[in-house]
């Protein structure tokens, strides 16, 4: 215990005697303050060093970042054009400004039946089978056909030489009147004999000119009768390929729906690969920034790095309200075997 007492009372403060020197410590106290302060001001000057530092490292790698931003997309990267229909996600790169998705039409399509009912015995064509305006695509059975066409060619026949009958009665009649008009001048015939020979005459005349609108009325007739034959052979009515073939022979084929399995209203379809274009929808907030003649980059969904060179061919000048879009159609300025119809494709409308 003494020990300890002795030890607290060293520590304690003699307040009874006077300092030597105030001076030396007061001028340690400012030097203190000084080195602290100095020390202090070292230490922010340290951390406003660090955060300068960062602040100028997070400056270069923003300007990276736009740098990079500001580089081209390449031509056959279709991802930098997103998917969505809507603003280019970069107006910068390749002048895109809209992007927008639709489908490969075809302007010249035709489902190709035939004009009478009747039954298919022959079909000439296979689906991607090149064929030509005019072509023979399929044959119907034309027996009874044929046989009217017979008929209406031997109607003719018969009313020409009827008409060749007339015609020698006429020339006889004419021969009559004459003998009889030289008699009645010398009094060797009377005015009713002249009068019966000139009515005879003009009777004969009136059926020549029967017999002629007949023959002309069983001309016609024949001539409906030949196209009623020619209708059973079903032809291209243009250029282009087959790719749907609807019919077998043994059916029968009606130009309308005639109900049953086995009645086909078509033979097959021709498209006109010529015609080939492009139809997409464009969100109507967005159609200003669209215009006649503008140049468009496609891609096609099968094959999304081939970059097809088109052109907007036309607006269509009505809205779907169902889904606020309006239809563009372009034109597919380079044909290739590649574009088929119905295919799916994107589009890049490109800045004016």
């Amino acid at each position: 215990m003494g020990d300890k007492s002795d030890l607290l009372n060293q520590l304690k403060i003699d307040r009874s005697q006077e300092p030597e020197s105030g001076g030396i410590s007061f001028v340690w106290l400012i030097v203190v303050a000084l080195v602290v302060a100095a020390g202090a001001g070292y230490g922010g000057y340290i951390v406003a060093a660090g955060d300068k530092a960062k602040t100028e490292a997070a400056l270069q790698a923003a300007q990276a970042e736009v740098e990079k931003a500001k580089k081209p997309v390449p031509n056959n990267d279709t991802s930098a054009i997103g998917e969505a229909e809507g603003p280019a996600r970069d107006i910068a790169a390749g002048e895109r400004i809209l992007n927008a998705s639709g489908y490969i039409t075809a302007r010249r399509m035709a489902t190709v039946s035939a004009k009478v009912l009747g039954l298919i015995e022959e079909v000439l064509v296979e689906e991607g089978m090149a064929v030509k305006s005019g072509q023979v695509l399929a044959k119907l059975d034309d027996s009874i056909a044929a046989t009217n066409y017979k008929v209406a060619a031997a109607q003719i026949k018969v009313l020409e030489a009827r008409k060749a009958s007339v015609e020698a009665n006429l020339a006889e009649a004419e021969r009559v009147l004459k003998r009889t008009s030289e008699l009645k001048t010398n009094d060797f015939s009377t005015e009713a004999s002249v009068t019966r020979a000139r009515a005879d005459v003009d009777a004969l005349k009136a059926q020549l000119a029967s017999a002629a609108a007949d023959i002309e009325v069983a001309r016609l007739d024949a001539e409906r009768q030949h196209e009623t034959l020619d209708d059973h052979t079903i032809r291209a009515p243009f250029d282009g390929v087959v790719t749907v073939k609807a019919a077998q022979p043994g059916e029968i084929v009606s130009p309308s729906s005639a109900g049953g399995g086995f009645t086909r209203t078509g033979i097959c379809t021709i498209v006109d690969m010529d015609s080939l274009e492009i139809e997409v929808d464009v969100n109507e907030a967005y159609i200003q920034r669209v215009q006649e003649g503008q140049k468009v980059v496609a891609n096609l969904d099968a094959y999304p790095k081939w970059d097809i060179p088109a052109s907007v061919l036309a607006i269509i000048p009505t809205a779907d309200r169902a889904k606020a879009t309006v239809k563009v159609r372009i034109r597919i300025d380079e044909k290739d075997a590649r574009i088929l119809p119905d295919m799916g494709v994107k589009v890049a409308f490109l800045k004016v």
